[in-house]
């Protein structure tokens, strides 16, 4: 995306546009009941009426040039400006077998100024003639990779506009307050309605966006975990049942599981879906001191995996004497399981451990199991608690949003720390816009003109 971004003027944008026509695949590739073939641009209806003669009901597709018949399909035309991508689009919905969608794209081929699609092509395209902004092709993307309820809601929020309506709000705010500030700087000495009262309540707008965007910045995360899955670590001392307990909750023999100490090394990592959330579980190699130096690089891997993880889960040998190295793993994001309850006595151990749960489980018997995936799944759908609501969650869901967002808190601090230092007030509100304005990928400097003369009487 960046690529197509950086250094296009928008009439560059236009005379791409008007010789080129693209094609390309847009269903998922490999046999199936329906292919469906997009093209799109100013060729679009020639490569229709040269291939088939109907709109929207099924007729043979020929080939243009030997007018051999390459399949029996249903032909769609979306006419600009109210298509995908704002241009003339043609699909063309055939049988998905490999040769018919061969033969039509290789028919393609041999009309003038039509080509392949470039990855993501049609999506620039919607881009760049206003159909979506940056956040929603974002969200596509996301919504596309998604692999849980959750995140199918998470993208589709992003995708319908409202998340990048906040931003577009904040940006259009600040450019009323530019527009103001630069107002005052060129006439304040000469128009009544540039005032020191008009100035200051531009001042207390600024200190109240301030505010406002700080709040969104302090959301743990929420939206990159959520679009990234939650990481949850399995700790433990060796032996304690980290592998066998993997195995239990992926209901396969992901990890190895041996008597013998020590047997993983490396991470073992398990994708789940939790209620409807994504969670990457990771097993570790067993906490202990070792001289063998693999078990030892194992051993400094899980350290590195627990202090990146969102949640973790501390496998204990119900039967055992808690190692004091494996107790100071514990904190408030901890889930104890007490392992080998089918071993143990009859009383089940009590430990004095400030952990966010204590769960008992045999993982060759199965007890406690579901309690304990009930209680898991708590404290991850609990990370994201008021996530859906449209005024907390989910307004930054990658770190390119953080970051820019970041700078520009940064911008209107400096601005807050001298409002009345004219010039460098102004400098300080146009690289806030400038920050909020790559989030969305709208960074027009004549908005700032269009409200210098809706929003003053200048030149009258």
């Amino acid at each position: 995306m960046q690529r197509w971004i950086r250094g296009r003027s928008a009439a560059s944008a236009a005379r791409y546009f008007s010789q080129d026509t693209i094609y390309a695949l847009s269903s998922a590739e490999g046999r199936a009941g329906v292919a469906v073939v997009r093209i799109s641009g100013p060729m679009a209806d020639t490569c229709l009426a040269q291939m088939t003669t109907a709109r929207a009901v099924v007729r043979n597709i020929h080939h243009p040039s030997t007018k051999e018949v390459l399949d029996s399909a249903m032909a769609i035309r979306f006419p600009q400006p109210k298509s995908f991508t704002g241009e003339d689009i043609v699909e063309l919905h055939l049988h998905g077998s490999r040769p018919v969608v061969t033969g039509v794209l290789q028919a393609l081929s041999t009309i003038p100024s039509c080509r392949p699609a470039e990855p993501g092509e049609f999506t620039e395209r919607a881009f760049d003639n206003h159909k979506m902004d940056l956040m929603q092709v974002e969200g596509l993307a996301d919504l596309l990779n998604s692999e849980t309820e959750a995140q199918r809601k998470q993208a589709l929020h992003q995708i319908s506009g409202s998340v990048g309506q906040v931003y577009e709000d904040w940006r259009l705010t600040l450019v009323r307050c530019m527009a103001h500030a630069e107002a005052n700087i060129d006439f304040g000495d000469d128009e009544d309605d540039v005032t020191d009262a008009a100035y200051d309540a531009v001042v207390d707008k600024v200190r109240e966006l301030h505010a406002s965007i700080g709040r969104h910045l302090a959301d743990g995360r929420r939206g990159e975990i959520l679009r990234n899955g939650v990481q949850v670590a399995i700790l433990g001392a060796p032996n304690a049942g980290k592998s066998s307990l993997l195995n239990v909750l992926a209901r396969r023999d992901a990890a190895i599981v041996s008597p013998i100490a020590g047997t993983t090394r490396d991470i073992v990592q398990v994708p789940l879906n939790l209620g409807g959330y994504p969670v990457t579980l990771s097993d570790t190699a067993g906490i202990r001191e070792t001289d063998d130096v693999i078990e030892k690089e194992g051993v400094q891997r899980a350290h590195k995996c627990r202090a990146e993880a969102h949640l973790k889960i501390l496998v204990v040998d119900a039967n055992d004497t808690l190692d004091p190295s494996v107790v100071d793993l514990v904190d408030a994001n901890t889930i104890v399981v007490l392992n080998k309850l089918d071993l143990a006595a009859n009383q089940i151990p009590q430990l004095a451990l400030q952990a966010a749960a204590m769960c008992p489980i045999s993982c060759v018997e199965g007890t406690g199991v579901d309690a304990f995936l009930q209680t898991l799944q708590a404290h991850v759908k609990n990370l994201f608690a008021g996530a859906n609501d449209d005024a907390q969650g989910l307004l930054i869901t990658r770190e390119r949003h953080r970051t820019h967002l970041q700078d520009c808190v940064t911008h209107l601090k400096s601005f807050l720390e001298h409002p009345y230092e004219s010039e460098l007030a102004a400098e300080d509100l146009r690289r806030a816009i400038q920050s909020i304005g790559r989030i969305v990928g709208r960074i027009d400097v004549e908005d700032i003109l269009d409200v210098l003369f809706r929003d003053f009487c200048i030149g009258k």
